[in-house]
């Protein structure tokens, strides 16, 4: 076998269509864009919700509601996930918002709110933005502490 000898296996390579190059192509005059209108054309490209100038769905249903800019997004942390990284030995007895940021459980500027979803057996120390009032207690009752941020 020699670098001269190589060629792709038989059916891998395909030749592109040349449009706009006789009619014995099958794909002369028009280029298979069919007869006027903006698709022949070139450059054209439809606007994303765009229904042949029917008035689009977007403008017809009403708007609602609205974004309140001073809300406060927390990711929950669940006891039970906690557990399983004490199981697993990712943690010994301390946690807070810098290991979880490590662990790529949390972007650089997220918070972190303990929830008490699970169980806690293990004692540990909880450093967080926030926690609800079942997670401190049950944190306390294994033996551990929440500090907040």
């Amino acid at each position: 076998m020699k670098l001269s000898n190589l060629k792709p296996a038989a059916g891998s390579v395909k030749k592109n269509t040349r449009l706009g190059r006789g009619e014995g192509s099958k794909k002369g005059g028009t280029s298979g864009r069919g007869h006027k209108g903006a698709k022949s054309r070139s450059g054209y490209s439809r606007t994303p919700g765009f229904e042949g100038g029917q008035m689009p769905l977007y403008r017809r249903v009403p708007k609602f509601g609205f974004t309140n800019v001073n809300r406060v997004e927390y990711t929950p942390l669940n006891l039970s996930t906690l557990q399983e990284w004490i199981d697993k030995g990712k943690i010994k007895d301390y946690v807070d918002v810098d290991m979880l940021y490590e662990m790529k459980f949390i972007s650089k500027f997220e918070r972190v709110k303990l929830l008490a979803k699970g169980e806690l057996t293990s004692p540990v120390t909880v450093k967080v933005h926030k926690a609800s009032k079942k997670a401190l207690e049950a944190v306390e009752k294994a033996g551990g502490k929440v500090e907040l941020i």
